[in-house]
């Protein structure tokens, strides 16, 4: 069966069928052809006690999950939507970036700590993102949403990657990331502004940026 499809940079369709049901937001389903069931759910499929872990640590957000036979469209407040396709390796992501995905892939959660350290941890004060981020591992499709669209840079060991921490959608790979201070660029620019801090990423992977600075 066919994967997720872009209708437009703000839509995209994806198959409903045996063993291809879907999570989405909640509320973010547009259309849909076919018997197609939409059910509220809070575990994500992962159970209560993965859901309880969840909400303590602010990377809660409704969710429906998606059933039946047919097709159904989805996009969230005119927002870009981005497909991201995992080969088994586990994409790091705001819970709040999550548009659907695959329920073949298992969701959880990371403290931010365990990637970069105190300075991860830092990082997500910074940035406003908190302590913790989503974790989708596995085999399968999702699709995030952003303001003005998202671009996948690779990262190398020859080639980390500096990025506004208001910009980082999410990130794939063996990959570290820290926040890092630019002093020069701060005084220059001003003291107020986020673009003294930069989330730098080294390692092997993607990470994948918003053409804005603005949260959802």
């Amino acid at each position: 069966m066919p994967g997720y499809t872009s209708i437009n940079a703000k839509m995209v369709q994806v198959p409903i069928g045996h063993g291809q049901d879907v999570y989405s937001r909640r509320g973010s389903m547009l259309a849909y052809v076919g018997n197609v069931d939409f059910a509220p759910t809070v575990t994500d499929g992962q159970g209560i006690g993965g859901a309880i872990g969840r909400r303590m640590a602010g990377e809660s957000v409704p969710m429906m999950h998606v059933t039946g036979q047919g097709t159904a469209m989805f996009g969230h407040a005119g927002l870009y939507v981005h497909v991201i396709e995992l080969t088994g390796d586990t994409l790091y992501i705001e819970a709040d970036r999550l548009l659907l995905y695959d329920a073949t892939l298992q969701k959880g959660t990371m403290f931010l700590g365990e990637q970069g350290g105190a300075r991860g941890v830092i990082r997500g004060a910074v940035s406003g993102q908190g302590l913790f981020t989503t974790t989708l591992v596995g085999r399968g499709s999702c699709a995030v949403i952003s303001h003005g669209g998202v671009i996948e840079l690779p990262i190398t060991p020859q080639r980390p990657i500096h990025v506004d921490p208001q910009a980082y959608v999410a990130h794939r790979g063996q990959v570290d990331n820290t926040l890092t201070t630019a002093m020069g660029l701060r005084d220059m620019i001003g003291r107020g502004s986020g673009e003294g801090f930069q989330l730098r990423l080294t390692g092997t992977g993607t990470v994948y940026v918003q053409a804005s600075e603005r949260k959802v």
